[in-house]
């Protein structure tokens, strides 16, 4: 304890500092480790449920006491519990958000089932199959199938069946990826249903269209260009002759579908519909003295001359007009011509000079202005509606008689592909590289070795017969043979000869000297070479 306090005065202000945080920071981490460690872990139960089957989902887990988590749309349990809830509320018909299946079958029975009966309850079935495979989809949150499926009659066609779905997706509209795959389920579970029969309807994007219906405008601009084409190169043969003209037509469609409602009102073209006419009129008298008390009693009434008549009169016209209104509704479908360009190519004309030799002019512009308005004609074309027309005279190039080969240059050397280019370069790169630092040194150091000269001085060894005249000492001393045992008295009694190979090889320098110093002298000259 007592270093324990002797460091901390050891210490200033800013080491005290530092020892303090990170102190509480080890604190505070042991406690949410310990708090995490406490906490069981939450998995995900269900997710993207409607809001009433997410209501009785948890309505079923508070009468069972289950510790959840609402996060959003999904709803979390402890992963201890998680899979026997699933099971329980499977048991109790949980989530009702997938409808019936095949299971609606499993309630009827034989007695007082008529066969209409059968067909509308296994349709049913077959639709909620349909859906619960569809919401297997973790991007649809809700969906619904209705098949329509005639019924067999006698002396009537086979009439194809037909289905609808709608989704509801998780976020934003359904992809055209997915809508194709939901028209081939759909298609593949009802016999004789092709999946151009689906309609898939997205609650946000509306109907979905399907490769077929994205794809007819299109087809229906190559078949008009195909035609304007086919009906412009038959004009142009009758004048410039067959194969004298290429044209190229290009038709530009509206693939988008358009709906405008419009409601107008003219107040110019106004109409009357109602009139009300109101006349009033009326006259009063009055006398021409001052009203007072005499005048009123009976013995002193005024003259007839002294009194004033008025007349009034009051004319009303009241008029109601009815306005023109016009209701408009025009759906603009896809497939209408936005722009068509077309693109003509007309070879030129020969021209003979005073010489008698031919040549190929472009054609006039008189001619080119003429040929312009026929093309223009025939092609349906509409400058107001930005349609273009480039009509140009050139010279063509002449084809290859059949039956003449085209012989290659002499020096040709046909198509050269980079890349085996590329690749015979890096091969030769390495040959090379592989011969000046691999192979040389090696052939360089074997020939000096076979260079070495031998030494002047040869010595024969002691041996037997055929050894002495075949034998010769050549300067190395892995060549020289074994040397013979020499019969060498030792001072010591007792002893036969010495047995150590240096006491051996001194004697025999003492007994040739001469020999040895040639030897000795060839070594040498022979490190002096190598060096």
């Amino acid at each position: 304890m007592q270093n324990l306090l002797q460091i901390w005065q050891g210490l200033d202000g800013r080491k005290r500092f530092v020892v303090l945080g990170a102190t509480v920071a080890m604190f505070l981490a042991v406690l949410m480790m310990s708090r995490m460690a406490g906490t069981p872990g939450m998995s995900l139960l269900y997710a993207g449920l409607d809001s009433s089957a997410a209501g009785d989902v948890i309505a079923a887990l508070d009468q069972k006491g289950v510790t959840y988590e609402v996060r959003g749309q999904a709803i979390y349990v402890e992963d201890s519990q998680r899979d026997s809830l699933r099971m329980t509320l499977a048991a109790e018909g949980l989530p009702a958000n997938s409808g019936t299946g095949y299971e609606l079958l499993d309630s009827l029975s034989g007695f007082g089932t008529t066969a209409q009966m059968f067909d509308a309850a296994y349709w049913r079935a077959k639709e909620g199959e349909l859906s619960r495979t569809i919401l297997s989809n973790p991007q649809i949150r809700a969906a619904r199938v209705h098949i329509a499926q005639a019924p067999s009659q006698p002396f009537q066609r086979d009439v194809k069946p037909s289905a609808s779905v709608t989704i509801t997706s998780v976020g934003g509209s359904l992809p055209a990826v997915q809508a194709k795959a939901l028209r081939h389920l759909i298609a593949a579970s009802v016999p004789g249903m092709t999946p151009d029969e689906v309609a898939v309807i997205d609650s946000v994007a509306g109907l979905i269209a399907s490769d077929a219906d994205q794809a007819a405008p299109n087809v229906a601009a190559d078949t008009k260009a195909a035609e304007i084409k086919q009906n412009v190169e038959r004009l142009l043969s009758a004048r410039v002759g067959p194969g004298k003209a290429v044209v190229e037509v290009s038709v530009d469609v509206i693939t988008d579908a358009e709906q405008i409602s419009e409601r107008r009102f003219d107040p110019q073209s106004r109409v009357a519909i109602a009139t009300d006419n109101t006349q009033q009129s009326g006259s009063s008298t009055q006398p021409g003295s001052d009203v007072t008390v005499a005048s009123n009693l009976p013995a002193n009434q005024p003259a007839a001359g002294g009194t004033g008549k008025s007349e009034n009169s009051e004319t009303r016209e009241k008029v109601n007009y009815e306005v023109s209104e016009t209701n408009r509704q025009l759906i603009k479908t896809p497939g209408a011509v936005r722009k068509i360009s077309v693109a003509v190519l007309v070879d030129g004309v020969p021209i003979t000079a005073t010489d008698g030799t031919i040549s190929m002019q472009p054609r006039p512009d008189d001619e080119l202005a003429v040929l312009r308005e026929l093309v223009t004609s025939a092609a349906g074309l509409d400058t107001a509606r930005g349609d273009v027309l480039t009509l140009k005279s050139l010279v063509f190039e002449p084809l290859p008689q059949p039956g003449d080969a085209i012989t290659p240059p002499m020096f040709s050397f046909g198509e050269i592909n980079l890349m085996t280019l590329i690749q015979t370069g890096v091969l030769a790169l390495v040959t090379l590289i592989l011969g000046l630092f691999v192979i040389r040194p090696v052939l360089t150091s074997a020939g000096r070795r076979q260079a070495l000269p031998a030494p002047t001085a040869t010595l024969a060894l002691p041996g037997s017969a055929q050894s002495d005249a075949t034998r010769v000492l050549t300067g190395e001393i892995d060549d020289s043979p074994d040397l013979p045992p020499l019969s060498v008295v030792s001072g010591v009694p007792g002893a036969e000869g010495a047995k150590d190979p240096m006491s051996r090889l001194r004697q025999l320098i003492e007994e040739r000297q001469t020999e040895s110093v040639e030897i000795l002298r060839g070594w040498m000259e022979v490190e002096e070479e190598v060096r």
